[in-house]
């Protein structure tokens, strides 16, 4: 591979391509970054937007919830630990490709079964290496997400203007129902238990005597249909665009609303009338990023798209009913306006970051809801009563 030398920061449009530059980031605002490719060749149109964790980068790579952009990360070393197929959320990255300061090195975990290279490479994602990262994310701090366009081509030959136009025919995420290209097709069944170091995921048992959680799939994480299945839940899952009757027919206790990507009013189109429509058979309701969205949705609540969105593991969130503060995983670029929460609706959950909306619930607590990832571990389970509150409230049979 080669070398991680830094290139020009996104300050000038179209600087020189610099010698042995075989990738490069081409921005909506005609902004051009150089920088060195790998994984797999080719160009990917999206969202740019940055991510601060530390670790966990397959996690964040396969994320449903990233669909239709590319990931800049500001932690510098991004690859050293390999890649493994136990870190990862859904069976294929859905990240566009990732940005990153350092060119990936050989991995050193001992749980890592290829590197991060081809690990790209093999799932069709690119990767540009070389960048000033920090760059990056201040402009993203002051100008918000940009459209844009990473590319990677071994010869080092790219056609700037048609990257261009591509950044600028991108429609972007407003308005953009992205949950049903990433949502399972057909209901089935979830088996997986929780991960254990030397024993790799356990099964779940699926004891038919435990309450039953009937999960709806916007794009959601593995984990967390495990950590309901920890906290002593039956999960089945269904797509998206299940309705209600379809629900119901599986013979829930209670209601699972996943994470998932896009523009939370897009999806709402077709998924606020059935959360409404379970909303009224009075059946516990909990619900994770875009599923605590489009219950504010069907609430009669509103959203809105974010400046820049909040994607980190380190997102300090206050419990308004106690005060306590909850080190956090967030991922997304939508917000429900607490202004917009009707009566007998409450606020339970605020960031510390910037004060937005991170959780509701309506009166009684029968149907809740957060902005963040709880199943992440981020804390590492500061969020995980969120899981044995809900599971808890199912003994109550309706």
């Amino acid at each position: 591979m080669a070398d991680a030398t830094t290139f020009a920061a996104p300050v000038v449009s179209a600087p020189p391509q610099p010698e042995g530059a075989t990738g490069v980031l081409v921005l909506a605002s005609g902004d051009v970054i150089w920088g060195h490719g790998f994984g797999a060749e080719g160009e990917a149109v999206g969202e740019v937007c940055f991510h601060t964790a530390m670790t966990g980068y397959q996690e964040i790579m396969t994320d449903p919830s990233f669909a239709g952009q590319m990931i800049c990360f500001t932690f510098p070393h991004i690859g050293n630990v390999g890649a493994n197929p136990d870190d990862v959320e859904a069976d294929n990255p859905h990240a566009l490709g990732m940005i990153v300061r350092e060119m990936p090195t050989a991995p050193s975990s001992f749980r890592a079964m290829e590197n991060l290279d081809g690990w790209m490479r093999r799932h069709a994602r690119i990767g540009l290496a070389g960048i000033d990262t920090r760059a990056l994310t201040r402009r993203i701090r002051g100008g918000g997400a940009p459209n844009g366009v990473i590319a990677h081509s071994a010869d080092g030959r790219f056609d700037l203007d048609t990257l261009l136009a591509m950044a600028r025919g991108w429609p972007g995420l407003e308005g953009m129902d992205l949950a049903r290209t990433v949502t399972r097709e057909t209901h089935g069944n979830w088996e997986g238990g929780i991960w254990r170091l030397g024993f790799g995921y356990g099964a779940d048992d699926g004891a038919a005597d435990r309450p039953h959680v009937v999960a709806i799939d916007y794009g959601s994480k593995h984990n967390i249909f495990r950590n309901l299945a920890q906290a002593g839940a039956k999960v089945s899952v269904v797509p998206a665009t299940a309705t209600f009757d379809e629900v119901m027919a599986l013979g829930p206790d209670g209601i699972f609303l996943s994470n998932g990507p896009g523009d939370p009013a897009a999806t709402g189109d077709y998924a606020v009338p059935v959360i409404r429509q379970l909303l009224d058979t009075g059946k516990p309701l909990f619900g994770i990023c875009l599923g605590h969205q489009l219950l504010a949705l069907a609430l009669g609540g509103r959203t809105t798209k974010m400046f820049q969105g909040h994607r980190g593991a380190n997102h300090p969130v206050k419990r308004l009913s106690d005060g306590a503060v909850e080190i956090t995983s967030m991922n997304h670029g939508f917000a429900v306006e607490r202004d917009s929460l009707p009566q007998g609706v409450t606020e339970t959950h605020v960031s510390l970051f910037d004060g937005s909306n991170a959780g509701l619930e309506i009166e009684g607590g029968r149907a809740f809801s957060v902005q963040y990832h709880p199943e992440a571990s981020p804390g590492p389970q500061d969020s995980f009563y969120l899981f044995e509150r809900f599971v808890g409230s199912l003994g109550e049979r309706l």
